[in-house]
């Protein structure tokens, strides 16, 4: 490609130029959720910063070839080896069995992805399909000394991967026993940093999904599925592997770990990990029991949409505080983005040359480490260049969108009608019932509050209408 791409590298901790190792095809994979519960606005941060790498380099000119796996067995609680499959825990709570457990947040999973307006990989791989796969890579790594069997498990011996640290850049003091409470003694590890390839001794007796193995019934761990599940779909070598930076260490460091083994190779040449999403009490997680979930935001009356835009203002290596004042401000701008976008006029000729300045520009912005934020404000300079026509502003609009995916040139009352006119319906009638009950400090809150969004009440006769502020 002639567009130099510049990725920040996690593994080396530069910006470097981005050098696929097909000139015209991009192998990518990224790290898909564990669905025992509805991802968070966190996790969907993270396939977002994903989805605009993947549309940026398909802009670029890339074929990028996606794989992405579903998490469905072998996540234990603990990602040092230890604690309930989350899984079974999530059926256990919800009175489901697995199965159900994992096909009804699977679908809820791409439910936020459409909503997002977030692509869907090529290729989606459920790790419970892949057994053979991963028994296939694990007895590989026994044979040649890099995994061994102990007490029932199979566990990788990290000791003979020479740069186990290099990702995560941890210091194997810090993982003493005691240096953290997270970290159990296991008797039966050579080292104890050795991670688990293979369970057939677990605490819970009752565990359910399991499968036959040359070393009894048992359920791979974890780290073991990402490589089984990319090497089988993607070859032995990689150009990015995308995730959360809490995927950093132990996981992706043991996926380099095992793959290396396996493959004899480095495996991967780019690792690209977004930040955290924090609210105003530190990361968000599951655990917390706090989940922030789409369908939360969507009840409060925010766009799906909204909070994509509100992501891309912020860059993907930058820790994001999630405050309802900035998606406040994030829906009105985008509201006033897309109403003057598709008041553009359309007749008139297509500047060519002024089009090719923009398009470069913008690819500029993103191949400088996806800057977003950057490729926002070119869509911006682009509405306030007095030199252009309305049609080459709009043209120019509708190219970047293919990467931004904002729905920046449909029509807002179309939008309105598709994302949030159930929402604010719902407003204005429990406005309607607080003046009925004579509670007029909680109907002028719903007014400023709907006011605050860019939506204009408007009190008639014949009841109350709304438009949306230019």
């Amino acid at each position: 490609m002639g567009d130099n791409v510049k990725l920040y590298n996690s593994l080396t901790r530069c910006v470097e130029d981005f050098v696929s190792i097909d000139p015209k095809i991009v192998k990518m994979y990224t790290c898909g959720p564990t669905v025992y519960g509805y991802a968070h606005i966190g996790n969907l941060r993270t396939y977002i910063f994903e989805d605009v790498l993947q549309k940026g380099l398909e802009y670029l000119g890339y074929d990028v070839k996606r794989c992405m796996n579903i998490t469905d067995v072998g996540h234990l609680t603990s990602d040092s080896d230890t604690g309930e499959d989350k899984m079974e825990k999530g059926a256990r709570l919800e009175g489901k069995t697995v199965y159900e457990i994992a096909d009804f947040y699977t679908k809820a999973f791409f439910q936020d992805l459409e909503l997002l307006n977030i692509k869907k990989p090529a290729i989606i791989a459920k790790a419970s399909e892949h057994i053979d796969t991963y028994i296939q890579m694990i007895e590989k790594m026994i044979r040649d000394g890099y995994a061994y069997f102990s007490n029932g498990n199979v566990y990788f011996d990290i000791s003979k991967a020479h740069h186990y640290y290099q990702l995560s850049g941890k210091n194997p003091d810090e993982l003493m026993i005691g240096a953290r409470d997270s970290v159990e003694e296991d008797q039966s590890k050579k080292n104890q940093a050795d991670f688990v390839l293979w369970f057939t001794l677990s605490k819970f007796e009752n565990h359910i999904m399991k499968w036959d193995s040359p070393w009894g019934v048992g359920y791979p761990g974890w780290h073991i599925e990402c490589s089984g599940i990319a090497s089988k779909y993607l070859g032995e070598y990689l150009d990015i592997h995308c995730g959360g930076i809490d995927n950093i260490f132990p996981h992706h460091t043991n996926e380099i770990a095992q793959s290396e083994a396996y493959f004899g190779h480095k495996w991967c040449n780019y690792w690209c990990h977004g930040a955290h999403l924090n609210d105003q009490s530190g990361k968000m997680s599951k655990s917390k029991g706090d989940t922030l979930t789409l369908s939360k935001l969507q009840s409060e009356g925010y766009s799906p949409l909204v909070y994509r835009y509100f992501c891309l203002n912020s860059h993907y290596r930058s820790q994001l505080v999630f405050r309802k004042e900035a998606m406040d401000i994030a829906a009105h701008s985008l509201t006033k983005l897309r109403n003057k976008v598709t008041k553009l006029d359309q007749s008139g000729k297509l500047l060519d040359e002024q089009f090719q300045f923009y398009v470069l520009k913008f690819k500029e912005a993103f191949s400088h480490d996806i800057n977003t934020s950057q490729m926002l404000t070119i869509v911006y300079d682009v509405l306030k260049d007095g030199d252009l026509n309305d049609l080459t502003k709009y043209q120019l609009i509708k190219d970047f969108d293919r990467v931004l995916s904002l729905n920046l040139t449909v029509e807002m009352d179309e939008v309105i009608n598709d994302e949030i006119n159930q929402e604010i319906l719902e407003k204005i009638e429990q406005r309607n019932q607080a003046k009925k009950d004579k509670d007029f400090l909680l109907a002028d809150k719903i007014r400023d509050e709907l006011l605050s969004k860019g939506i204009q009440l408007i009190d008639t006769r014949e009841g109350t209408t709304y438009e949306i502020m230019d």
